[in-house]
């Protein structure tokens, strides 16, 4: 039997949640209602109350709540839920966690279920799933349902959806699965455009006897691997594809956002770092292109996906913003610089060719970088590279 914690605001989804948690009862584990409403008093018994979800993180939920300011209490909320949540999830009090809920509920929620580790079970019923929930998920794995209508009482849809859900949370704790490894783990960055280099990588790095987690540099990507580096368990870093770099400087739409690669110094680890799709910035559709970069150099990647061609002084100062953040890292470090080529596209005769450009990139980093800088007359791809690249950084992890 397992227990899992049903978080939600009972004041006014407390039948809905009490609806979940008898089922939850009836599949044969334990439910523990939790209650993160600020308005009226709940309307099922919760197991642990408001009052002390709010003093697990210090806070005086009664002078907030007579304040009446709906924003400050959900946000107090969020604050505190991720307390409890965690030291409930550390203590082994609980197994899984699910939630129903709208604006407020899902915010509340969502925040306390990013605090909890990957692969620990979390299942968010809102009715924002069906739009943009990067905010909600963050890094985390969080499975997010829709709602289909409000979650505004039982009915013969909302009962179906419900119940769907609840058995959702109870197959996730049920599946238990041995995920210990005493290989050491590595951590590395791909892109359609270097999935060949990272590939012949991976595979080189696992004949060694390492564990790779490849994550695609698409933003959200490059967040979670930053996210794993931060959890202490990486013992190395291949971040061949640093292409999220462009969209942050430029405005393309696949940035992670400034803190990109900084993980790494905070880790202290081994890392190998390369240029990879830097000749790149991404957009959706053509019409989604900004109209100030209307003159600039396009490659239709597919319907969905425009690449915009970075220029000169794009390149030196993404090489500045590279060795600005490499020269933070206090492990052993070297950058690769593939000089035939940064992508599929951007080698000889390709849509992307730009020897100014990538003389630019590499320039700025030759002069700036305290670390190693390994030039190699190939193109990314070339399994040369992705060797030397792989063999590299086993040699730093070994020596470190």
């Amino acid at each position: 039997m397992s227990t899992i914690a049903i978080l939600g605001t009972l004041d006014s989804k407390g039948e809905e949640h009490g609806y979940v948690a008898e089922f939850i009862r009836s599949r044969g584990h334990m439910p523990l209602l939790i209650d993160v409403g600020t308005g009226a008093e709940p309307t099922v018994t919760p197991d642990i109350t408001r009052f002390q979800v709010a003093e697990s993180a210090g806070l005086d939920l009664a002078s907030i709540i007579a304040k009446k300011d709906r924003g400050e209490a959900v946000t107090a909320m969020s604050q505190a839920a991720p307390v409890l949540l965690s030291k409930l999830q550390r203590e082994r009090k609980i197994d899984g966690v699910i939630s129903l809920g709208g604006g407020g509920g899902t915010a509340i929620a969502s925040s306390a279920m990013r605090a909890l580790p990957i692969g620990f079970p979390k299942l968010m019923v809102s009715t924002l799933a069906s739009g943009n929930t990067a905010h909600y998920v963050g890094t985390s794995d969080i499975v997010m349902m829709p709602s289909v209508t409000d979650v505004a009482g039982l009915n013969r849809l909302s009962r179906m959806i419900f119940s769907r859900a609840a058995g959702a949370i109870c197959g996730m704790v049920e599946s238990k699965i041995d995920v210990a490894s005493d290989k050491p783990l590595i951590v590395a960055s791909m892109f359609g455009n270097t999935t060949a280099c990272v590939s012949e990588a991976k595979r080189i790095l696992e004949e060694n006897g390492y564990e790779v987690l490849v994550f695609a540099a698409t933003g959200a990507g490059g967040k979670s691997m930053d996210a794993i580096i931060d959890s202490g368990i990486v013992a190395g870093v291949l971040d061949i594809t640093t292409t999220e770099l462009a969209d942050e400087l430029v405005g393309g739409v696949l940035t992670a956002g400034p803190d990109r690669l900084n993980a790494t110094a905070r880790a202290g680890i081994p890392a190998v770092v390369s240029v990879g799709c830097l000749d790149m910035v991404n957009f959706g559709e053509p019409a989604s292109v900004p109209e100030k970069f209307a003159s600039r150099q396009f490659y239709h990647h597919n319907p969905q996906v425009t690449l915009m061609r970075t220029t000169a002084d794009e390149c030196a100062e993404l090489g500045k913003t590279l060795v600005g953040k490499t020269n933070a890292y206090s492990a052993p470090t070297a950058i690769m610089l593939p000089t035939r080529a940064i992508s599929v596209i951007s080698a000889q005769g390709q849509s992307f060719h730009d020897s100014a450009a990538d003389d630019a990139l590499f320039d700025a980093i030759k002069s700036g970088s305290k670390h190693p800088v390994i030039e190699m007359d190939l193109e990314i791809n070339d399994p040369a590279f992705a060797r030397a690249c792989a063999e590299t950084l086993i040699k730093m992890v070994r020596r470190d």
